[in-house]
């Protein structure tokens, strides 16, 4: 099964490179939703972002921060969306998206805050982590 990023990686198809470390790339997004619209990925091949080792992650969230500025420095916008995926590509990506205010990515988000939790959902979903904190402190 061949992986676009992986190939990319592997320089076999064309990518937009901006930014590059040991364990992790980041170029243009070839449909972006802003101008400066850039993804960072693993170089290692794995569909889900908390899956990585911790010094992948690190460099991973690094070159993010790196090609942050960069974005801000030519953009100029209000901040740096990341938006973590996997699903449609199981290679893991993070969308780095300009943003400004009242631009489509804000508003969409905007929207979403009529979906979040209440408090006493929020509250009930507290209990569920301390209990689950609780039993990974046994096990270890």
């Amino acid at each position: 099964m061949s992986c676009v990023f992986c190939e990319i990686v592997q320089g076999t198809r064309k990518g937009y490179r901006i930014y590059e470390t040991d364990h992790s790339m980041v170029i243009l997004d070839i449909n972006p939703l802003a101008k400066g619209h850039c993804l960072a990925i693993s170089k290692r091949h794995v569909q889900w972002w908390h899956d990585l080792r911790e010094d992948e992650i690190s460099d991973l969230f690094n070159a993010c921060k790196m090609a942050a500025e960069k974005i801000k420095k030519a953009y100029k916008p209000d901040f740096v969306m990341m938006y973590a995926r996997g699903r449609r590509i199981p290679h893991v990506h993070i969308f780095l998206i300009p943003t400004c205010k009242g631009d489509a990515i804000d508003r969409f988000f905007n929207a979403l805050e009529g979906f979040q939790e209440s408090v006493t959902e929020l509250s009930e979903i507290k209990l569920q982590f301390d209990e689950i904190s609780r039993d990974l402190l046994k096990s270890d």
